[in-house]
């Protein structure tokens, strides 16, 4: 055998070899699972993992967003007009966030901490000064109260009463550091002394600086990926107590800083919200990109905050009849103090129709105004924002009627800072290679496959090559034999010359 005949068998045995390791690797998807497992052994709330750091203390920025509806018509609505509302906004803070008290419980199976927050105004990214831009809005102390006095035969006439003396009407007209730090409301002071569970001061974020939630337990995802950052208690509890049926009471998924790797498009997360008082969920609308990485976007659909009559599941939201709101809308008085107070999505998102045609300058917009979560489906959270809209219910009166007041939205909103992008990046760059090391081998495998392809056909022409000079060397071979031996005309001395010349000729060329 020639060393060019070795050559190409060896060569074909490799190519055979890569080309059936690298489609049985990848059918048995061997490499995908070992890199996928590694990522299920990093991503866990331990010490010295590489989401532990991240998690305790997240390197993107936060901003929370206050937008205000001002009241712009007040003596024309309480004479019967429709009110006119103006949006005003956004008052922009920094939110730091830290979980504070990390310890953990059952061996390392869990975590305990405190989600602390702290706000810091930033004035380049705000419309004006909250210390001086006033809003007039609903009078929510006044609500509160007339909405504890309901019913009662003494408490009733005592309350307008106090209203009178103290000058408190439906509407009030306060700054926004006011409304939303606080501030010492006058029928407040006069109720305190009468009530221990009335404070003097009200505002919409009091006692929300630098403060906590209360104390959550996550597991810790090392038992179980799929459990990596699902709260387990909260306030030391499994679960609520403000609603009427277990399934409402629920405390699912995570408080959503964290979701398990290797999330599913058919997947229905679920983010628990101490603000909402229960547990909501999202479901995949669209894949999209963030700073390059690759995401899914999950959104509330409608049927979250939807009526009891359009889905049943939410029927334990309705402590009574005249608390069971209609679609868009969810009462959480049970968890502030009984306070009149409504959560919806921005400008009634996804409400019913009544509810936005009840007033000028309510406009929901899909685009400004919902509710969404792009994340990593391998590791992280890439986007994260959060509306909320807080209104305030005004009871039937002899001056107005049942109304659903807008006060005021969050927009929370999170972006991956560029150097976390980096990280991200990396990490996804080597899940990738790994889990397509399979297909590398397949590549070399076809690379081997052609060259041996590539020689075969070389070796084949050459053997061509050959065989035609060889045929042509044994016909000028006899041509000469015959010459030699015939004595014809002058002319046939001359072949033997021709001869010589044709066949130094083919040497040269075949050589």
């Amino acid at each position: 055998m020639s060393r060019r005949s070795c050559s190409i068998y060896t060569v074909g045995i490799i190519c055979a070899l890569l080309l059936v390791l690298g489609i049985g690797l990848m059918v048995a998807q061997v490499f995908r699972t070992m890199m996928h497992n590694r990522l299920k052994k990093e991503i866990v709330l331990v010490e010295g993992s590489r989401v532990f750091e991240s998690w305790k203390a997240p390197p993107p920025p936060v901003y929370m967003e206050f937008f205000f509806f001002n009241m712009t018509n007040e003596q024309e609505f309480l004479n019967g007009a429709k009110p006119k509302l103006k949006q005003i906004g956004p008052y922009t803070y920094r939110e730091y966030r830290y979980k504070d008290n990390v310890s953990m419980v059952r061996d390392g199976a869990m975590v305990s901490a405190y989600n602390t927050k702290s706000f810091v105004f930033m004035r380049e990214k705000s419309v004006g000064d909250p210390a001086v831009d006033s809003i007039t809005t609903v009078n929510i102390p006044a609500w509160a109260v007339m909405n504890k006095a309901k019913g009662s035969f003494w408490k009733a006439p005592m309350v307008s009463i106090w209203m009178d003396s103290t000058g408190s009407g439906f509407f009030t007209t306060r700054t926004v550091d006011e409304l939303l730090w606080g501030y010492e409301d006058p029928l407040l002071a006069r109720v305190a002394p009468t009530n221990p569970d009335v404070e003097k001061v009200f505002g919409l974020m009091y006692k929300k600086n630098g403060s906590n939630d209360g104390e959550f337990v996550f597991h810790t995802g090392q038992q179980n990926s799929l459990d990596y950052g699902r709260v387990v208690t909260w306030k030391g509890e499994s679960k609520l107590t403000f609603w009427k049926s277990n399934q409402s009471n629920a405390i699912n998924g995570s408080d959503g800083s964290a979701f398990h790797p290797l999330l599913d498009k058919n997947e229905r997360i679920y983010v628990f919200t101490p603000d909402l008082c229960r547990s909501i969920y999202m479901e995949f609308e669209k894949d999209v990109e963030v700073k390059g990485i690759p995401a899914y976007r999950f959104t509330p659909p409608r049927s979250v905050l939807a009526s009891k009559e359009e889905n049943p599941a939410n029927e334990g939201f309705c402590i009574s009849p005249e608390e069971c709101l209609g679609t868009g809308l969810l009462k959480v008085s049970p968890c502030r103090k009984g306070a009149p107070v409504v959560a919806s999505f921005p400008h009634f998102y996804l409400a019913d129709s009544k509810y936005v045609d009840a007033f000028e300058g309510i406009n929901p917009q899909r685009t400004h105004h919902q509710t969404y979560l792009d994340l990593n489906p391998v590791m992280v959270v890439t986007l994260c924002a959060k509306h909320q809209s807080l209104t305030f219910i005004n009871r039937k009166t002899r001056v107005l009627n049942e109304t659903i007041f807008p006060v005021m939205f969050i927009n929370e909103s999170v972006v991956i800072d560029d150097a976390s992008a980096a990280r991200v990046h990396k990490l996804l760059t080597i899940v990738t290679l790994g889990s397509n090391f399979p297909l590398i081998i397949v590549g070399l495998g076809g690379i081997m496959l052609l060259i041996v392809i590539i020689l075969l056909a070389r070796d084949r022409k050459q053997k061509v090559r050959q065989t035609a000079s060889h045929t042509v060397l044994t016909a000028f071979s006899s041509l000469a034999a015959k010459n030699m031996s015939d004595s014809v005309n002058p002319h046939t001395l001359t072949a033997p010359c021709m001869f010589v010349s044709v066949t130094v000729c083919l040497r040269a060329e075949g050589s």
